[in-house]
């Protein structure tokens, strides 16, 4: 089987579980590859302005469900990472943006030049925290996809959940929302269930070619 076939079976996999398998756990070995795979992501400007909460403790899974719609993924599985956006590090005013874009060795005036465009190019999305969230959280589901696809590489399940109450979740988790705030909550864990018939629109209908 060639590589192409092998990603294409990983995709097969991959699938929203909706309950986990509570006897089964993930390695620290297998659990740690999955976040390296999302540390590496790329994100805009280079920014990775976000941040994986990884929670195994139940009582505290516990306390977030009902702020998750009670599904029971948030309990069932293994490890449960929380996806945060970054607020205030994207401010060049926190001196974050100046010290990720030293990391390229520029020059002094080149370095300048690109904070300038920066700051004129997001003038707009840097006007609110509001805002700010908007472009940040667009950023973490680069990182979120990519785990998933390297969890099921692995023969490990996950789930995207967008379904939650944004500022009950924040305030159980006592985050500091100028900083971070909750983008996805995304489980995971291995299968209990059978995995359902994959539903997928044809390439024809959601591909066309410009020429």
């Amino acid at each position: 089987m060639n590589k192409k076939e092998e990603f294409l079976e990983i995709m097969d996999f991959r699938h929203a579980c909706k309950i986990f398998d509570e006897t089964k756990k993930i390695s620290d070995e297998d659990m740690h590859y999955i976040l390296e795979v999302a540390r590496k992501s790329p994100s805009s400007f280079g920014m990775e302005a976000w941040k994986f909460l990884v929670i195994t403790n139940d009582e505290l899974r516990e306390k977030l469900k009902p702020f998750c719609w009670n599904q029971p993924q948030i309990t069932t599985c293994s490890h449960l990472v929380v996806v945060l956006a970054g607020i205030d590090t994207l401010k060049v005013e926190s001196g974050v943006v100046r010290s990720q874009l030293m990391r390229r060795s520029l020059p002094q005036d080149k370095l300048d030049s690109f904070i300038e465009l920066y700051a004129s190019h997001l003038s707009d999305t840097l006007s609110s925290d509001e805002k700010i969230y908007q472009w940040s959280a667009r950023q973490t589901y680069i990182a979120a996809a990519n785990m998933m696809n390297a969890a099921a590489n692995i023969g490990i399940d996950s789930c995207p959940i967008e379904g939650f109450e944004k500022e009950n979740v924040e305030k159980v988790l006592e985050l500091d929302t100028t900083k971070f705030q909750v983008a996805m909550i995304l489980p995971f864990g291995y299968r209990i269930n059978e995995q359902s018939s994959q539903l997928r629109s044809s390439f024809e209908s959601v591909v066309e070619f410009i020429k």
